[in-house]
């Protein structure tokens, strides 16, 4: 059985409105280490922004994010992602002419030591830490199961395999906390399975812990540990899987709406 650690994101009555319009409305939730903590909700009901509030794109009007006992505030996307916090999105933001490798080399740019000097230079110091970014970003490819298109542009690769490629682009950045938002959008049936295969390889055998957006409500109370629940902005369930699919509430707003 997984054991599930303390606290390490602690997120504390956060509001967010655009002019008069309220996204969010006194959020308070908290994610464990090595947990899968899914976030659900109708269309609108503020889960993409609850994930920009998390990683900076977004500053909240009121409230706190704590990570690791760090209250983070004013805080850049690149600060946050320093503080070990990686992002998929839901529309794919891939660099389509680009091969999948050169991708997910991207990702190791918070990894590089050396300036743009001596990497323009490409020389000495600069060349040996490349080859070592690039041998990690090839144990990425080979965890994803994507060795035969490591060299093709992504533009030409099937959706799914662009979704995985973009999981790929967050794991080159080591992050102890992942934020996936809907990683299985437009995906058929054995796209999702392979891809709920990868998302629990790299809770288990990684140890990441992972915040995961996600419609498939099957796929929700099959791989996470505990959900929380948004409508219209507001918390209106937390738990396990089992308690929220029994809530009067969450079945009104979400589970019994047809998908």
């Amino acid at each position: 059985m997984k054991k599930i650690g303390g606290v390490v994101l602690d997120v504390k009555n956060i509001s967010l409105a655009f002019g008069g319009v309220k996204a969010l409305t006194d959020i308070s939730f908290d994610v464990r280490e090595h947990e899968i903590r899914a976030i659900i909700g109708p269309n609108g009901a503020g889960k993409s922004s609850m994930l920009n509030c998390i990683n900076g794109v977004y500053q909240p009007q009121q409230g706190s994010v704590t990570l690791r006992g760090k209250t983070y505030r004013g805080m850049s996307p690149r600060q946050v992602a320093e503080m070990g916090v990686a992002r998929t999105f839901q529309n794919l933001a891939l660099f389509k002419g680009m091969s999948v490798l050169d991708n997910i080399m991207t990702g190791r740019n918070l990894r590089m030591r050396r300036g743009l000097f001596w990497q323009a230079l490409h020389l000495g110091p600069a060349r040996r830490e490349e080859t070592e970014q690039r041998a990690h970003a090839e144990r990425i490819i080979d965890f994803l199961e994507i060795q035969a298109h490591r060299k093709t542009p992504v533009g030409r690769l099937p959706y799914g395999l662009q979704k995985r490629v973009d999981l790929g682009r967050a794991l080159a950045m080591e992050p102890s906390l992942l934020l996936l938002d809907e990683p299985m959008a437009g995906m058929n049936v054995e796209e999702k399975q392979d891809m709920c295969r990868f998302i629990l390889d790299v809770n288990d055998e990684f140890g990441t812990t992972i915040v995961l957006i996600e419609h498939d409500m099957g796929v929700v109370m099959d791989i996470s540990d505990r959900v929380v629940v948004l409508d219209y902005g507001r918390k209106i369930g937390d738990g396990a899987p089992d308690e929220v699919r029994s809530s009067e509430d969450v079945v009104r707003a979400y589970l019994g709406v047809s998908q």
